[in-house]
């Protein structure tokens, strides 16, 4: 082994390799989410989904099964019980129910689909490495497995706790809804919108869902809560939701910013290249100590010798 002291040039030319290589990582970053945050937003398409109209019959729990070869759900579930508990591998898509009124004895329940929120600027696709999670031009949040690195870096991002790993399988994924990306380039309505016998679910351009549910809301004041979920949460997303009592009675979360998630991300990487240069600096500068007295140490033996 080789324990000659580094030289000055050789502890700069470390140091400096560094550092470039670290500050490589947020300059590639920056990039793809400025291609990210330039997607027309007129353009997309979403699903208004009116809680006050949800039956909770799970057709479109179903249909999500069947179109994404996932198991199928048991032949009976109880009475207002969400099944599976949360979102999973092998459930895109639930209804969860929550009492909001009644009696012990007379519990009012209101039912809530749940699924990707398909966000306007995606932190899963802001903070994928290799390009696997993509926001498309019509709205859809999509995967493509072959591309995927297992970072898991898109589960740590998201806002929502959509993403999902196959833990159990051999060849993991992530695996979460995509809005029927390939029915919706057939010209076809997602699953679950088709399936959907009560009226609760409703597709479109997502510029026509909002007006179509400020236009509920004004319309039946009495009926709606003034308020849109999704219209704003982290940038606005493209599953819209209206309701009857608040929505953090119903399971959604009230406390997120407005602000999209990426903006945080590129704030965090525009500091990165200084602190990689500092570490890189500092790294090399206690490499160069190190074998600045490993030396000292072996000419003082020497000289004893």
């Amino acid at each position: 082994m080789n324990n000659a002291p580094i030289t000055r040039r050789d502890f700069l030319k470390w140091s400096g390799a560094s550092a470039l290589a670290l500050t490589a990582i947020p300059a590639f970053d920056n990039v793809a989410l400025a291609d990210l945050m330039g997607a027309d937003e007129t353009a997309q398409v979403g699903i208004l989904i009116d809680t006050t109209k949800c039956v909770g019959c799970r057709q479109c729990q179903v249909a999500c099964q069947t179109r994404n070869n996932l198991p199928p759900l048991p032949e009976k579930i109880p009475a207002h019980a969400t099944y599976p508990d949360q979102l999973s591998a092998n459930a895109f898509t639930h209804v969860e129910f929550f009492q909001t009124g009644g009696t012990p004895s007379a519990p009012v329940f209101t039912s809530v689909k749940r699924q990707c929120m398909h966000c306007a600027e995606p932190a899963c696709a802001a903070v994928c490495p290799v390009g696997a999670i993509v926001k498309t031009p019509q709205g859809p949040v999509t995967y493509d497995a072959e591309k995927c690195l297992g970072c898991r870096y898109c589960m740590a991002a998201c806002p929502f706790n959509i993403p999902k790993f196959e833990w159990a399988s051999a060849n993991p994924r992530i695996r979460k809804c995509d809005l029927c990306a390939d029915r919706l380039a057939q010209g076809k309505l997602p699953a679950c919108v088709a399936a959907c016998p009560a009226g609760a679910l409703t597709f479109g351009a997502r510029k026509e869902l909002i007006a179509e549910a400020q236009a509920r809301i004004g319309s039946q004041p009495d009926k709606y809560v003034p308020y849109i979920y999704g219209l704003s949460q982290v940038g606005g997303a493209s599953i819209l939701y209206l309701a009857n009592v608040p929505f953090d009675q119903i399971g959604l979360n009230m406390n997120l910013p407005e602000t999209p998630v990426p903006e945080y991300t590129i704030q965090i990487m525009e500091k990165v290249p200084s602190i990689a240069l500092g570490v890189a600096l500092l790294a090399g500068g206690i490499a160069w100590w190190r074998n600045r007295k490993r030396g000292d140490v072996q000419e003082s033996e020497q000289a004893r010798e």
